[in-house]
């Protein structure tokens, strides 16, 4: 199945929050995790990977917490993936071995499924490169794959 990992639906989560969020108006992750029901020490280490990464700007203090470094449309579900689970692969090849440290596919010159799998992998990136922080925050964002052009509509 393909799913992302906690950290990174937290982390949605977490940001689609600060999105809507007012100025320069902070949020805690304790307060995140506290309103949406989700582990605190989950989403503080995710806070703290996307502060590092510059997507947020983490403020100290009693009143501290944290609030987004860029404009939601600046910031695309790719970039939050990349940072967070490095990247969503569709398959971990079957028939890979360690060459000196490094994973060689066996059957590559033969296997069937590398090349379609390959090309579905980039169209994933690229739609979730055309998704925005501020598209999950708009009430009116409706996407549907063949709409998209994601896929195509028969």
């Amino acid at each position: 199945m393909l799913a992302l990992t906690k950290k990174t639906g937290y982390a949605l989560i977490a940001m689609t929050h600060l999105a809507t969020l007012d100025g320069g108006e902070l949020a805690s992750a304790r307060e995140m995790a506290d309103h949406y029901g989700m582990p605190s020490g989950l989403v503080a280490n995710a806070m703290k990977t996307l502060a590092s990464a510059g997507f947020v700007e983490s403020v100290r203090g009693a009143h501290g917490g944290y609030r987004l470094a860029r404009e939601p449309e600046a910031i695309t579900l790719q970039d939050m993936v990349a940072v967070l689970d490095r990247s969503i692969e569709l398959a971990e090849c079957l028939g890979t071995q360690r060459v000196d440290n490094d994973v060689v596919c066996r059957i590559r010159g033969r296997c069937p499924i590398v090349d379609p799998l390959n090309r579905v992998q980039r169209r994933l990136k690229e739609f979730l490169s055309s998704v925005k922080l501020s598209d999950l925050v708009d009430p009116a964002f409706s996407l549907t794959a063949c709409e998209e052009g994601v896929l195509p509509c028969r």
